[in-house]
């Protein structure tokens, strides 16, 4: 099957399969690999040089002749002295090739081809070359670079030398499975230095196209093969310099090669097209759907939400197709349900009012029978600062109001041991559970005396104060025998429903509120005085107890999409695996 009319007939399957890179949010779509057209690209340039991307000319100087005029001009530069004589390489055996060649194509290896690591010398120290380090080779196809200016004495030695047409190759993990690579072009006096972490190949003869030779780089088997050929420890492996000196080369004649470069350069122009579609569509989608969903939050009153609503569920199949259109619906009904929308109120229920005095009451007894500290007065809350309406018999409070404790675990982290009682930190919060299969453990001393300050019970929220995953919560919902770092806060409440509670956290008005209130950089942290700050909206307990209810409905409603979802996705990412094998092999 022509590549063209592989591609045309299974656009739908290399346009839609997707997957994510991490947990989406709202706009997220910068998060999905376009796996599909990843493979697209991976299978076109296997093909490329397999010699299965264009026909075969019988015209063309086969490249057996080709390979002869090279080893002549290799014999001729040995002879002026440019090059040292090399040892002879061994042949390729049938084992090592591990595809059958078209006519006219040979099997040879880039030590035939090119000289490796090539030295440069300069007289003149104030010469003006360029300087290249890793992050200005680019992963391209095309092989493009940029380069800073120095002068020649300053980077002459401990670095890697190159000149105009050369063609490298980082050997450093991950850069190499990255297929960092260039071909060197308008390098300052024809003078290149760069990164240590570099293999370099200059071509003998003119009978080699570096744009070929640059494919052949970046192709999926290269890579595999290269990968696994690693040596060093983890983080510092390293492609020896042999497996490029003497790794199988498909080479063609030079008429094909060229041929080859210029139908890949056009297929890869024909992806980027595609890809470009592939994300305006994903972005289009998204604005939509959370154009749609921010009509149920604006809704007035009961009428219009189910107006708007029943306007959405008619095309629930054609809307909620993807992970972040999934989660934006997610944190649409959270954010419904702390707004006091998401269902009926009762004017038989006790009003908030009366439930924060129940509260205060509570406090009050439990602090005149030693059970609890005074808590300093907490600061009333203006209407400035409330960000929206809520309904009849709801109140604004503050998180504080409404928690008979807000702490942290341990500021001194106690010894670890092998065995013993479990010690959580923020690692073993996750979105609405406890992770204990990697978690640390203490002594028995070390447990009893951090539960002294932070003692976790049944129905406490955890959340996630300190790391990147601040703010993640989770309710504590049965075993409470472990210890807590101070990375995870711990927030009692008192006469609060806990799952309205989570809710309550997991919405964006708490969520906007963590984010705006967090300091610090690469590792930012929650002060808990903030968390006793944070505005909360309380309804009648029986209407928490209500939400809740319809929020579980939801919430299992959307399990049933993400499934869907899941199951959609390795479908098609099965389909673009199977098409690209199968029209490798």
């Amino acid at each position: 099957m022509a590549v063209e009319k592989l591609i045309v007939d299974h656009i739908d399957t290399w346009t839609t399969a997707l997957q994510t890179r991490s947990t989406a949010g709202r706009g997220s779509s910068g998060k999905i690999d376009l796996y599909g057209i990843k493979k697209l690209r991976e299978l076109i340039l296997e093909l490329a040089v397999r010699g299965k991307l264009v026909p075969q000319d019988p015209n063309d100087e086969p490249a057996s002749v080709l390979l002869e005029r090279i080893a002549a001009e290799k014999a001729e530069l040995v002879k002026q002295g440019k090059i040292k004589k090399q040892k002879p390489l061994p042949e390729i055996s049938e084992e090592e090739k591990p595809f059958e060649l078209p006519e006219g194509w040979e099997w040879t290896t880039l030590n035939t081809l090119a000289e490796i690591n090539p030295k440069i010398d300069v007289s003149n120290d104030e010469q003006d070359i360029s300087f290249v380090p890793m992050p200005l080779i680019s992963t391209k196809f095309d092989g493009s670079h940029d380069f800073e200016v120095r002068k020649w004495k300053e980077v002459k030695k401990g670095y890697t030398h190159f000149a105009n047409g050369d063609i490298a190759i980082a050997k450093i993990t991950p850069c190499f499975e990255n297929s960092k690579a260039a071909i060197f072009s308008g390098l300052k006096n024809n003078v290149g230095v760069g990164t240590t972490e570099l293999h370099v190949a200059r071509p003998y003869s003119q009978a080699v196209n570096q744009q070929y030779l640059l494919l052949n780089f970046k192709s999926p088997s290269f890579l595999k093969t290269g990968e696994s050929q690693m040596t060093g420890s983890a983080g510092q492996k390293r492609v020896p310099r042999n497996f490029f000196e003497n790794y199988p080369l498909p080479y063609p004649p030079l008429q094909e090669q060229e041929r080859i470069v210029n139908n890949f350069t056009q297929l890869m122009i024909l992806c980027d097209h595609l890809e470009q579609h592939s994300l305006t569509s994903l972005d289009a989608h998204q604005q939509l759907v959370e154009t749609l969903l921010t009509t149920l939050t604006d809704s007035q009153n009961a009428d219009e939400l189910a107006e708007n609503w029943a306007r959405i569920s008619k095309h629930f199949d054609t809307l909620f197709t993807t992970e972040a259109s999934i989660d934006a619906l997610k944190q649409t009904i959270l954010q419904l349900a702390v707004m006091g929308k998401l269902v009926p109120q009762d004017p038989n229920d006790e009003p908030a009012s009366e439930l924060l005095r129940r509260i205060a009451q509570e406090k009050a007894q439990l602090v005149k029978d030693g059970k609890m500290k005074k808590q300093k007065p907490l600061p009333p809350i203006s209407d400035e600062e409330k960000p929206f309406e809520l309904p009849e018999g709801w109140e604004w409070c503050r998180l504080g109001h409404v928690a008979s404790k807000i702490t942290d675990g341990d500021h001194k982290t106690p010894p670890r041991i092998a065995e013993g009682y479990k010690l959580l930190s923020a690692k073993n919060i996750r979105d609405g559970f406890l992770d204990y299969e990697n978690c640390d453990y203490i002594s028995e001393s070390s447990y009893i005396k951090s539960r002294e300050r932070c003692l976790p019970e049944k129905g406490d929220l955890l959340i996630v104060s300190v790391g990147g995953t601040i703010g993640r919560s989770s309710l504590i919902t049965g075993n409470s025998e472990f210890a807590l770092v101070r990375s995870v806060a711990i927030i009692k409440p008192l006469i609060i429903e806990p799952n309205f509670l989570k809710i309550a956290m997991d919405s964006q008005l708490l969520q906007s509120m963590i984010h705006s209130h967090k300091r610090g950089g690469a590792q930012p942290c929650l002060y808990l005085g903030e968390i006793s700050k944070f505005l909360f909206p309380a309804p009648p307990l029986n209407e928490q107890r209500r939400i809740v209810k319809t929020v579980n409905i939801f919430m299992g409603m959307l399990e049933t999409l993400t499934l869907a979802f899941n199951s959609a996705q390795q479908t098609q990412l099965h389909l673009a695996d199977a098409l690209t094998d199968a029209a490798i092999n």
